[in-house]
């Protein structure tokens, strides 16, 4: 088969040995690849999914296929819930005192409409409020998960944040802030996408960073303020087959290949210091 368009495969011989990552979603598609890579290269690798069963699941599978299971660790984290990522990031707090890798990796594609405890609609909520969590006015840091998780990542020699982003947001119409968390329609998925491009106001209160601009906008406050070795990066895995894509893999990537990237950015020596940036 031919595999010109699987991608840029990372082969950089490096160990993760003694290192903490955490990854969102890591229970399947990508998220699971990556853990899988990670703990092979030696990491702890915590998987924070909403559903323990379907975590277990893949644990389990990992297991089978080579990897360490005293390395791999599940704690509940339902990303529509503000409550749910507090508890996740204490118990977390508790469990480790740092964390090396932080991959937010988690996304959903609705197709029907839906609204979280909070009260937005799922796939607007899961892929641009739920996945970072928009904090109280009071609080200008953007996005909860990885505000809470921050201060065990600066604890790290080389913290590293990963937003697994996209380019779906090309595919949307302007958003109107005022409805989106009113009703459903085939284009919600890809009008989250556009706000983790654009960002805007919600209301008159939440300041709305993207996953590409919120890497920029962390790292230039990271900066500020002393810190250089945090870095934040986000990027775009290329379009996947497996289980949505009527197409050949010949010319869609498999998880695996679209996993590579998010590694790249976690370990690659080529990024150290490298900060701020969009990678696809």
């Amino acid at each position: 088969m031919c595999n010109c368009f699987k991608g840029g495969q990372f082969t950089e011989r490096i160990s993760a040995k003694g290192k903490v990552a955490v990854v969102t979603g890591a229970n399947t598609g990508i998220g699971l690849e990556t853990a899988r890579e990670l703990n092979l290269r030696g990491a702890k690798v915590y998987f924070l999914c909403r559903n323990e069963q379907r975590a277990m699941n893949a644990i389990d599978g990992l297991v089978k296929d080579g990897c360490d299971g005293s390395r791999l660790v599940y704690i509940h984290c339902d990303l529509a819930s503000k409550d749910s990522v507090r508890r996740c990031a204490a118990e977390l707090s508790k469990l480790e005192s740092r964390i090396d890798i932080f991959v937010n990796n988690a996304g959903v594609a609705k197709n029907k409409f839906e609204q979280t405890v909070d009260g937005h609609e799922m796939t607007w909520a899961i892929n641009h409020l739920g996945m970072f969590g928009i904090d109280n006015p009071g609080n200008l840091g953007p996005f909860l998960l990885t505000e809470l998780l921050l201060p065990l990542i600066e604890k790290a020699d080389e913290g590293r944040i990963v937003n697994v982003s996209s380019f779906g947001h090309v595919f949307s119409p302007a958003i109107d802030l005022a409805t989106i968390d009113d009703h459903f329609d085939a284009r919600s998925d890809p009008k989250s996408k556009l706000a983790n491009v654009i960002g805007g106001f919600l209301r008159s209160w939440s300041i709305f960073f993207s996953q590409i601009m919120h890497a920029r906008e962390l790292t230039r406050r990271l900066r500020a303020r002393g810190n250089t070795t945090v870095t934040a990066n986000s990027l775009h895995p290329v379009y996947l087959c497996e289980e949505f894509c009527m197409f050949s893999s010949i010319f869609m990537k498999s998880w695996k290949d679209g996993a590579q990237t998010t590694l790249y950015c976690a370990l690659s020596t080529e990024l150290k210091g490298i900060s701020g940036q969009y990678f696809s």
